[in-house]
């Protein structure tokens, strides 16, 4: 590739990655929306309390299950139309939540959390977008640079939740609906993804199957990609720092209000734990071009044991803060380096397959994590404390899968790609 070559790509994909953050930061605030309000709101409808955080699970499960076509339909019909399908779907998903609590229907909650999911997996392939038109030095400042628009989304999500979660006055509303917890919460998000749907069309990508790069060389099926170690470790890392943080987060706000707390206190914690999340990925980038990016997840792995002891240490609120924003942190490493390492792993014509497998996978783990993280707190013990325990404990054993699979990799460090930072 020319000089002149990677300036032009660079140019261009420095264009959609603006786009994308803005993405992120619009609609990417009702993601801790939802993670605050979900588990509350399955908790008032439900009548066992182990299945309070399901509305949660089946977000997860939505994402899960949407990687495994709309990675395709992306492939055929270009990233702005699977975005645009995902907002619609976030839209859809937040309209039927919002008619499960009116009608108080732990069902339709259920039902419009997996339509949320659509969203959800949608928005994780705005880090695979950044990379498409992004030349190999760029690709992974291009990468954070887009999870960063999440720190807006950090800041807005959550104080968007304390105004209208439980507002006594929504215009437009008869006072009946008006006073129903949450539900301003959800009209709020059908709004975030309206707004949000506009800034799309302002992206300048080509379909996936474009291009004489896309369509040269062979296609690996599933199998052979499984067995190539740069991918595989890939998924497992970036399944591990994924299904940790939601299996944390998730009962975040059960616990903070079951030790004695105010959801106002689980609002500030998660808007932490989200700037946590985000507000690194403005040097990730650089730091895995310096240092390597098995180094980076590394680190990331880490940081999440060093989450979990702090949150082991106590259940004060200065615990509860140390504990997620040191979650988000880790997360973040963990995250985007295997993001990285996935996205140098494969050619450009195997994208969409090698994709939609890897958020398949990592979802589908998540989608488990999230469901066990109800049972952990809420029926694993006799007081929030234990329950809140029992979750914290629940990462041994990933880290450790995780942390073998990336010493592994590294014992074969021939088998790295070259593209790889």
């Amino acid at each position: 590739m020319t000089d002149a070559t990677s300036h032009i790509d660079d140019a261009r994909a420095q264009r959609n990655v603006a786009v994308l953050v803005a993405a992120q930061a619009i609609l990417g605030a009702q993601m801790p929306m939802l993670f605050v309000v979900g588990g509350l709101a399955g908790s008032m409808l439900s009548s066992n309390p182990c299945l309070a955080t399901l509305p949660i699970s089946m977000i997860v499960f939505g994402s899960m299950t949407t990687a495994s076509w709309i990675s395709p339909f992306m492939q055929r019909h270009g990233r702005r139309a699977g975005f645009v399908i995902g907002a619609l779907g976030g839209a859809a998903g937040a309209a039927i939540a919002a008619y499960g609590l009116y009608t108080s229907s732990f069902f339709f909650l259920l039902v419009g959390s997996y339509f949320s999911g659509i969203y959800m997996s949608a928005q994780g392939f705005y880090r695979f977008a950044a990379a498409d038109t992004a030349s190999a030095a760029f690709r992974p400042k291009a990468i954070s640079y887009v999870m960063a628009g999440g720190l807006l989304a950090a800041i807005l999500g959550p104080q968007l939740n304390k105004l209208v979660s439980d507002a006594s006055v929504i215009p437009g509303l008869d006072d009946t609906m008006a006073l129903i917890p949450f539900i301003g919460s959800y009209i709020a998000i059908i709004l975030l993804n309206i707004i949000g749907t506009t800034l799309f069309w302002f992206l300048d990508l080509p379909k996936l199957s474009d291009g004489p790069q896309s369509t040269t060389g062979p296609t690996r099926t599933r199998l052979q990609l499984l067995r190539d170690p740069a991918i595989v470790v890939a998924i497992i890392c970036g399944m591990v720092a994924y299904s940790l943080m939601n299996l944390v987060m998730t009962s975040t706000p059960l616990a903070v209000i079951g030790c004695g707390f105010t959801q106002g206190n689980a609002n500030d914690i998660v808007s932490a734990h989200v700037l946590a999340m985000f507000a690194p990925s403005f040097f990730t980038g650089h730091l895995i071009a310096r240092f390597g990016v098995t180094n980076i997840i590394g680190a990331g792995l880490a940081i999440l044991a060093a989450a979990g002891v702090v949150a082991l240490s106590g259940v004060t609120l200065t615990n509860f803060f140390g504990a997620l924003i040191l979650l988000g942190l880790g997360w973040n490493f963990g995250f985007i380096g295997a993001t990285t390492l996935l996205a140098s792993s494969h050619a450009p014509h195997e994208r969409g397959v090698v994709q939609g497998m890897n958020d398949t996978i990592v979802f589908g783990v998540v989608t488990m994590a999230s469901l066990s993280s109800g049972g952990l707190m809420n029926c694993s013990g006799g007081t929030p404390v234990e329950g809140w325990n029992a979750v914290n404990y629940a990462m041994v054993p990933f880290l450790l899968l995780a942390v073998g699979a990336l010493v592994w990799l590294r014992l074969r460090r021939d088998t790295l790609p070259t593209c790889a930072p």
